[in-house]
């Protein structure tokens, strides 16, 4: 008999405190409705940033990351402070793909989702310098990004004032993670609650045509 074949992984990554307020996430469940429909042989995995006791960057922890960066091992003396980091890290790589449910917050990410970026964007796990010059060690994987906005990103003013999706481009880019869609929800608040309904149903639409072809 053939072995069955290994279940794939889907990583969802909320950082979004609302739950079922949110409107980031009435997009991602459309997603993740459409996806699941399509893709019988993947699993969800789900991480709640705001849920989450993510590990505090301490000065121990950093030096760590600098011993890293010098091409040393992680000093014994520093494992146990980084075993929620190599945790995190570890629970990223497993995964084949990955959704990011995000509003924007002050023209960029919130809090608890940069932290979690400075957790798992470690030397030699997720990037390395060969030569002067980074690699990203996270090759050959899709990433979604659904967000919500307060107003409206588009127009060339507004878009200077965008943030959000250019640092998680260049971020994830960086760890080779290169095939990535975003899906803005906008504008959410600046426009009433005729706009707002209208841009949620084409972000919703949106969310589950690209999940319909997002494993192909």
């Amino acid at each position: 008999m053939k072995e069955a074949c290994a279940m794939k992984k889907l990583f969802h990554i909320v950082a979004t405190p609302r739950d079922e307020e949110s409107r980031t996430l009435q997009v991602s469940r459309s997603f993740l409705e459409a996806f699941t429909e399509n893709n019988h042989d993947w699993t969800v995995d789900e991480l709640r940033l705001f849920g989450e006791r993510l590990p505090p960057l301490t000065a121990q922890r950093t030096a760590g990351k600098y011993a890293l960066l010098g091409g040393r091992d992680l000093p014994a003396d520093l494992q146990e402070q980084w075993q929620d980091i190599h945790n995190h890290i570890n629970r990223f790589l497993s995964a084949d793909a990955y959704l990011i449910s995000t509003p924007m917050w002050n023209f960029t990410v919130p809090y608890v989702l940069k932290q979690y970026i400075d957790v798992i964007v470690q030397p030699r796990y997720l990037f390395q310098y060969t030569e002067g010059v980074p690699e990203g060690l996270v090759k050959d994987r899709k990433m979604v990004v659904i967000t919500s906005r307060g107003g409206e990103y588009t127009d060339k003013g507004m878009k200077l004032l965008d943030i959000q999706e250019p640092y998680l481009r260049t971020v994830f880019g960086f760890v080779g993670i290169t095939d990535v869609t975003f899906i803005h929800a906008q504008p959410m608040d600046a426009a009433g609650p005729e706009v707002r309904r209208e841009r949620l149903l084409h972000a919703r639409e949106r969310a589950r045509n690209t999940a319909a072809t997002f494993s192909r």
